[in-house]
């Protein structure tokens, strides 16, 4: 009897382990993008005489990023690019790595 369900659970495991790439993207770039508009408003905010030297070197890799409240738009938009690439990316290869399982199995 155990053995007219194994194919059964098996389907639904593998179909339950898949991720959907557009989702796992956005949810990054989500989260990466909040935390650099975050942290440059956090210091545009809190001010002084030289405010986010160590943040403001962000800008020889991300053009138009400066420690302001516009740069922290500026920061917004290429985290959230950035991170989607890397959280479609990830799930992409994850899925890839599921279905080559699968086949493994299968054979």
């Amino acid at each position: 009897m155990a053995d007219d369900t194994r194919p059964l659970e098996s389907l639904a495991l593998t179909r339950l382990m898949r991720l959907n790439a557009t989702v796992q993207g956005v949810v990054t770039g989500l989260v990466a993008g909040l935390a650099l508009f975050i942290a440059t408003n956090w210091l545009v905010i809190k001010g002084g005489r030289v405010v986010g030297p160590h943040l403001a070197l962000l800008g020889q890799f991300l053009p138009g990023y400066r420690v302001t409240v516009v740069g922290s738009l500026v920061g917004f938009a290429y985290c959230f690019v950035l991170g989607f690439g890397i959280g479609y990316g990830v799930a992409r290869t994850y899925n890839w790595l599921v279905d080559l399982r699968q086949r493994l199995r299968a054979s």
